[in-house]
């Protein structure tokens, strides 16, 4: 089995505190519903700083990226079709899955 990361960009906000209410509950059985898959299931972004290659910092994120989710499964096949069911897309956020390799141990 390998991982993934789901990469959550975008999205719009709730229009009231009910339908934000509604979005995290078909969140949460969304990741319910992933069981032992989810390795880390929900993983929200806050407070991004982004590092430019001169060292200037800047309050920002140059992607958007709004969090993550690390999954487990066969082949990554499996790992588009998970996420093609996540409800983060339909609020108009776009997902981005990227199998996470395993880097030798220098140990």
């Amino acid at each position: 089995m390998s991982r993934y990361m789901i990469s959550y960009f975008g999205g719009n906000p709730p229009a009231t505190p009910d339908e934000g209410e509604q979005r995290m509950k078909a969140y949460a059985e969304w990741l319910d519903g992933l069981g032992d898959a989810a390795v880390s299931p929900a993983n929200p972004l806050h407070d991004v700083h982004t590092i430019e290659s001169d060292g200037t910092v800047s309050n920002r994120s140059s992607t958007l990226m709004t969090g993550y989710t690390i999954i487990e499964t066969e082949s990554m096949a499996a790992a588009l079709a998970v996420a093609k069911a996540c409800p983060f897309l339909s609020i108009g956020g776009t997902i981005e899955v990227a199998e996470l390799l395993v880097m030798p141990d220098d140990n």
